[in-house]
Formats: structure tokens, C-alpha cells, sequence
């Protein structure tokens, strides 16, 4: 391999909870994967096969803080399982797909719900409204041996004390072994990618000076505040 032309970017790490770092690889992001914020949003709820968008190892953030996006009028808050795997491969079984995983956290999908709605009736991709700077706030990873792994499980986020976001990861239209193995049909997965889930009904826009508090029985928790961008 040649020598680079310019400095390399440091490889993006999230905390992990008891003390180290995961390195990041690659953000997928699983679309309408609970029935109710399919319909909510204006789709059949119907099981149908997964869809996925990607966001940017850069785009989680840790430090509380969510910057609104000078671009937008209409951010939305969208609460998520946050997978990180510690393998992968391709054409992943459902029977082995648990097993690359390596622990879970809490995330935020951000979303720019105008730049959004642009994209989608002008059949373009969805990266200004998704994959804006910080558009993914989250927790740390905790590894699998200390949280285990749950087909079920309560998801909540509150906005200002009042509960949004109410549902359960049995809900899920598509179950985490089911995404692993349709992700990795399309591409080759490995140790560093993180997988967010999807999200149950509820979401709603945000404006500076929210805080943003979310759980997942088990899993963790996020605590993030809107700033002015």
C-alpha cells in the first residue's frame, strides 16, 4: 500500500461502558421497522422486506448535546436500539446472527422531516435528512455479557418530562436476527458496524433548549439536550 498524500482521519470511537472504545466502521439504519410509526408516517404497516439507509460513523454523538441544523425547519426526535457488532460476513443465518454481536446502546435517529418529505417526492436519497452533522446522538455501548441479549423490552423517550416515544422491542416488525441477516445479503457486515433498529410511533419535532431522555429496558439510557446550532 502507498503512503497517504494526507494525514489519516482517526478511526471514530464510541465510549463503552466499564472503560475502552468501540471503533466505528459503517451506520446502518433500519426505515419503518415498527407498525405503528409505518402507519404514523403515512405507509402500510404490513410486514414488507427491510429497507436500509446509512448515516456516518461521525454522526454519533456522546457528550449530550444535539446541535439544531442550521439547514432545517423540522427536526424530529426518533429513539433506536443501537447494535454493535463484533463480526460479521455475508448471507449472515438468523441462527447465528446474535453472534456478532457485541453489545448495545441507546441512539437518537435525527431527522430533518422537511428535507426529508423534499427527498421522497423528488425520488432522491435521504442523506441531507439523516446524515447531518451529529444527526446521531446516543449512549455508550455496553458489552452483551453485561446486558445480554432481549427480543423484548420497553423503548421510551421523553421530551421535556413528557413521555413521546412508548413501545416495546417486540414490536419490531423486523427482529434484530432478521436485520442482521437481510443487511448482510446486500452487504458484507464486520466487527465495527453499528445497526439502529428503528423506532415506535410517536415521533415529533424538537426545538433548542429540549431535553431529550430515553430508555431501553436493559439496554440503557440517552440524555441529550437541543442547542442552537
Amino acid at each position: 500500500m502507498s503512503d497517504p498524500v494526507i494525514p489519516l482521519p482517526p478511526r471514530w470511537m464510541l465510549p463503552v461502558t466499564g472503560g475502552g472504545g468501540f471503533p466505528v466502521r459503517r451506520v446502518y439504519c433500519v426505515g419503518r421497522n415498527y407498525a405503528d410509526h409505518a402507519a404514523e408516517m403515512g405507509h402500510d404497516p404490513n410486514r414488507e422486506p427491510p429497507f436500509f439507509f446509512q448515516k456516518n460513523p461521525e454522526n454519533l454523538r456522546t457528550d449530550g448535546l444535539f446541535p439544531y441544523p442550521a439547514g432545517s425547519r423540522d427536526v424530529q426526535h426518533e429513539i433506536e436500539l443501537m447494535v454493535g457488532l463484533a463480526g460479521g460476513g455475508r448471507d449472515i443465518s438468523t441462527a447465528r446472527a446474535l453472534g456478532c454481536v457485541w453489545g448495545y446502546g441507546v441512539a437518537l435517529d435525527m431527522t430533518a422531516r422537511d428535507l426529508q418529505a423534499q427527498a421522497k417526492a423528488r425520488g432522491r436519497p435521504w442523506i441531507d435528512a439523516k446524515a447531518f452533522d451529529d444527526a446521531a446522538p446516543c449512549s455508550a455501548l455496553t458489552p452483551v455479557d453485561q446486558c445480554g441479549d432481549h427480543a423484548e423490552g420497553a423503548i421510551e423517550l421523553a421530551v421535556n418530562g413528557e413521555v413521546r416515544q412508548r413501545g416495546n422491542l417486540n414490536q419490531q416488525i423486523w427482529s434484530l436476527p432478521e436485520v442482521i441477516a437481510a443487511l448482510s445479503a446486500r452487504f458484507t457486515l464486520a466487527a465495527g458496524d453499528i445497526i439502529l433498529t428503528g423506532t415506535p410511533a410517536g415521533v415529533a419535532p424538537v426545538i433548542p433548549g429540549d431535553r431529550l431522555v430515553g430508555h431501553i429496558e436493559a439496554m440503557g439510557s440517552v440524555d441529550v439536550t437541543v442547542t442552537r446550532g
